[in-house]
């Protein structure tokens, strides 16, 4: 069944166990935490961009090497978006853009690799990053602007008498943000695994009931499942860049609180 199951892919399995935490000694009791094949990926994920990093730039060199390019293309591909949404003060910010636009595009390529983990296809783990973000805008927001970072939610030029019901839709619209931010991410990765994995699914099925009859009629589905590859890389790059760009919108609000 796991061959064909479509949900099997997004199960987290035990590695090993870290360590317990209160409890008798018998087992079941306290708080077991466990090495998880999402730990694992996070961890490849970090690694590899990590690696990427200091391998591209620890021999920099005037004329760059093709490597280093990259790096530095990556570079400018990223601090261009926080400038266009953020301003020049966003920049501030770029090693938590950066971070962010890195790991979510490197964790759905490693999606990608057939028995590998998409840790972003877990909400748990989609939603821990924007309420990073929604957090890191609250408490800078605050310290920077003070009680004027709640004008944030007094849309200039609006009448006294609309505001009793703008400012509460303002509200609801800003604390509503960690919510789409991570179901987006979570959304649109977890459905286009699923559908992949339908599609190879019938293949592999017609060819077992149907023998050569079946390798005929897999045709449909493995060009199916082709496209959707294709569009999955598409997709995987994409959300990177959306996440990004929103925790750069959402990180000018808490720069520039009036709109």
């Amino acid at each position: 069944m796991a061959g064909t199951d479509p949900i099997h892919q997004f199960v987290i399995t035990d590695i090993f166990e870290l360590f317990t935490l209160g409890g008798d000694g018998t087992e079941g009791s306290g708080i077991t935490f466990t090495f998880t094949n999402s730990a694992l990926f996070m961890v490849l994920t970090v690694a590899t961009i990590v690696a990427f990093l200091l391998l591209t730039t620890s021999g920099r060199k005037l004329v760059p090497t093709r490597a280093q390019l990259t790096a530095e293309l990556l570079y400018e591909f990223v601090a261009g978006m926080v400038r266009s949404s953020a301003g020049t003060a966003g920049m501030k910010f770029f090693p938590l853009v950066f971070s962010l636009f890195t790991f979510i595009f490197v964790a759905n390529m490693f999606g990608m690799v057939p028995y590998f983990f998409t840790v972003t296809s877990h909400i748990i783990v989609t939603f821990a990053l924007s309420m990073l973000v929604f957090i890191t805008v609250i408490v800078y927001g605050f310290i920077k602007n003070g009680p004027k970072f709640l004008k944030l939610f007094v849309p200039a030029g609006v009448p006294g008498y609309i505001l009793p019901i703008v400012t509460p839709i303002e509200v609801i619209s800003f604390l509503s943000r960690p919510i789409s931010l991570s179901v987006r991410l979570f959304g649109n990765i977890l459905a286009g695994h699923i559908t992949l994995k339908v599609f190879t699914g019938f293949m592999v099925m017609m060819i077992a009931s149907l023998g050569a009859l079946g390798w005929a009629a897999s045709i449909l589905p493995l060009s199916m499942a082709i496209a959707i590859t294709g569009l999955e890389f598409l997709v995987g790059t994409v959300q990177a860049y959306v996440f990004a760009v929103l925790t750069c919108m959402y990180l000018n609000d808490a720069i520039h609180p009036s709109h």
